[in-house]
């Protein structure tokens, strides 16, 4: 099968939907499917000898540069499919991509959405932005969802078409360490063996609870606690302007609590970096505000680490995360029981390690060649109801 996959982000921009659609290609590739990629000029930095053709060639994702960019792919490499890799950020907020199904019917469109968020159109649009995401899904012959409330809001309204549930993986790959790269790891940044560390995976923006996270390390301070905080890999990422604005939020807040040396900036790391800050760390404290959801790519990665998670309560049942067994599980926005959760794991070395065992486990069900097979088969289905 000839797949077309778009995506506002991929590698060396750093970003989930960048990773998800990189990893998403080759494993479809080595699958059999040729996959061709359009993606953003800014792509193109450095050279690639896996089995994805990668067109790195729009600088803008407006009307004009993009109908053109995919007209001249139709007509050059005659896609079976086009997968759309939605997140409204990754492609500027312009609504040009919401309405490409039906600028080009003539080829089968699936969109994954990445999340549900909304493009500008122009001041006070409203509800008209939602409508334009609606139209996205609606003019497509298949949705992919990669999460249960994405699944919930969008399922059963007017003129939907199928709605497919498939899981993000993680967008880091597992490394097995030597038995001393902890400590030397650590002994990197300063850090003594035998220091309480915790970590935090992924950019900064006002869902994921940074601010909350910086309370509760100041109040665990006043309880007698000094861990470091590892804030592993880039800060903001390639897409979202408005990272870098509560980034600086954050920075104000550890100044503010006199935390400067107690906070670790990793900076951005390749994934077997990634992979070994993790296993320096002592426990992933991840205190999203909207609660902890497979959408995540940062909780994925978590998961598949092994590590003990403190995070916050899903906004939907999802009776995959246990408390107590594969996650520990807080209210969101509240720095205090925050604090308590990260105290009951410091001192509970057995908890920690059931906690990471059932997370690991857990990250079984999320792995990237299941991920691509049913992937293949919403194209295949997408195909045949052109026919």
């Amino acid at each position: 099968m000839r797949v077309l996959l778009i995506s506002g982000e991929y590698p060396p921009m750093q970003g989930g939907v960048a990773d998800f659609s990189a990893i998403l290609a080759n494993e479809l590739a080595r699958q059999g499917a040729e996959v061709h990629v359009l993606t953003s000029i800014e792509a193109g930095a450095q050279a690639r000898a896996d089995a994805v053709r990668v067109h790195a060639i729009l600088r803008a994702w407006r009307w004009a540069p993009l109908y053109r960019a995919v007209r001249e792919l139709l007509r050059d490499v005659r896609p079976e499919v086009i997968n759309i890799q939605y997140q409204a950020a990754a492609y500027g907020m312009h609504p040009a991509i919401n309405l490409l199904p039906r600028v080009f019917p003539g080829v089968p469109a699936v969109v994954t959405f990445h999340d549900l968020k909304v493009p500008y159109l122009f001041p006070k649009a409203g509800a008209l932005r939602w409508r334009v995401v609606l139209e996205l899904a609606r003019a497509s012959r298949a949705v992919i969802v990669t999460n249960e409330e994405d699944r919930l809001q969008l399922e059963g309204r007017r003129g939907m078409p199928q709605l497919y549930q498939i899981p993000i993986g993680s967008n880091i790959t597992t490394a097995s360490p030597a038995d001393d790269a902890r400590d030397a790891w650590r002994d990197r940044w300063g850090i003594a063996p035998d220091a309480l560390v915790l970590c935090y995976f992924g950019f900064l923006n006002p869902s994921k609870g940074g601010e909350e996270l910086i309370e509760a390390l100041a109040e665990l301070r006043t309880r007698g606690y000094t861990p470091y905080l590892l804030m592993i890999g880039g800060s903001v990422g390639a897409s979202d302007p408005t990272n870098r604005a509560y980034l600086e939020r954050v920075r104000a807040s550890i100044a503010q609590h006199g935390l400067e040396e107690r906070v670790v900036w990793t900076g951005h790391m390749d994934a077997p970096e990634v992979s070994a800050a993790f296993r320096s760390a002592d426990m992933c404290v991840l205190p999203y505000r909207d609660g902890a959801s497979f959408r995540r790519g940062s909780l994925m990665a978590a998961l598949a680490h092994g590590m003990p998670i403190v995070s916050t309560a899903p906004q939907v049942a999802l009776p995959e995360l246990a408390h107590m067994q594969n996650i520990w599980l807080v209210p969101p926005c509240d720095p205090q029981r925050l604090a308590d959760a990260i105290e009951r794991l410091a001192r509970d070395p057995a908890l920690r390690e059931r906690l990471g065992k059932g997370a690991r486990d857990l990250s079984h069900r999320f792995g990237w060649e299941e991920i691509a097979t049913q992937t293949l088969k919403v194209y295949g289905e997408a195909t045949e109801k052109r026919r």
